[in-house]
C-alpha cells in the first residue's frame, strides 16, 4: 500500500511515515512541503493514498485535494490539526475520501489509511458530529431527495455501509456477495444520486438522514 505525504511540517511527515512503516506493506513513495508539489507527487507516483494537511503555502491542501480528484488522482485522506466548519466542509467539497486528525492514536492513521486505500472512506468520530451540523446547517439540509427513492433497498444497504467508511470488500463480506456485485451496486447508486464519487454520496446520505452519528 503506497502513500504520498503531504504536509508542510518536516517533524509531521517523519512522525507519519514512522507510523506507517511499522504496518506491513505500507511505505511512504513520496513526500511533499506544499499542496501544489503534492498534486505533482500524487500525479507522478500515483500512490493508493494521498494524506494531505490543510494549511501549506503555496497551495493549501483543500485546493491541491479538488486539483487530483478533478484529474481523477487517486483518493485523499485529509490529515490536519483543524476540526472547524470550514475545513470539514472545504474536504468534503474538495472530494476528500477521508478526514482523519493528526492526533488520532497510530492504530487509527493506518485503518484510515488501508480503509481509503481499499476504496472505501474514513471520518475521524470526534469530526462526524460536527459535518452533520454544518450540513443541517446549509442549503443541503432538508427532506430526503426524491433521487433516493429510485434506490432499491439494497442499494440503500450498500450506501449505509459506505456511509459508515465500508470498502468494496467488507460489504460483499458482510453482505455475502461478490465483490463484482458490489461494485456494481455502487455504481447504481452513484447514477441515481448524481454523486461523483463516495465522498459526495456519504454527505447525501448523511443529510438525508439515512444514518447518523454512533449508528452501527
Amino acid at each position: 500500500m503506497n502513500v504520498v505525504l503531504v504536509d508542510d511540517q518536516q517533524l509531521v511527515r517523519a512522525g507519519v511515515a514512522f507510523i506507517l512503516s511499522t504496518e506491513p506493506g505500507m511505505r511512504v513513495l513520496a513526500e511533499a512541503e506544499n499542496g501544489e508539489l503534492g498534486f505533482h507527487a500524487a500525479m507522478a507516483h500515483r500512490p493508493d493514498v494521498v494524506m494531505m494537511d490543510v494549511r501549506m503555502p503555496v497551495m493549501d491542501g483543500l485546493e491541491a485535494t479538488r486539483r487530483i480528484r478533478e484529474a481523477q488522482g487517486p483518493p485523499v485522506l485529509v490529515l490536519t490539526t483543524f476540526d472547524d466548519d470550514d475545513v470539514l466542509w472545504g474536504a468534503v467539497q474538495a472530494g476528500a475520501a477521508g478526514f482523519v486528525l493528526k492526533d488520532a492514536p497510530a492504530d487509527d492513521l493506518i485503518r484510515a489509511v488501508r480503509a481509503v486505500a481499499q476504496g472505501g472512506s474514513w471520518l475521524d468520530p470526534r469530526v462526524t458530529p460536527r459535518l452533520l451540523a454544518v450540513l443541517q446547517a446549509s442549503s443541503h439540509a432538508g427532506p430526503r431527495p426524491e433521487s433516493f427513492n429510485r434506490l432499491s433497498q439494497r442499494e440503500l444497504e450498500v450506501l449505509a455501509r459506505i456511509a459508515r467508511g465500508a470498502s468494496n470488500p467488507e460489504i460483499a463480506e458482510a453482505l455475502f456477495v461478490s465483490e463484482r456485485t458490489v461494485k456494481g451496486h455502487v455504481g447504481s447508486i452513484f447514477s441515481k444520486l448524481g454523486a461523483r464519487d463516495r465522498a459526495a454520496a456519504i454527505v447525501l446520505a448523511y443529510d438525508a438522514g439515512l444514518i447518523t452519528p454512533g449508528a452501527s
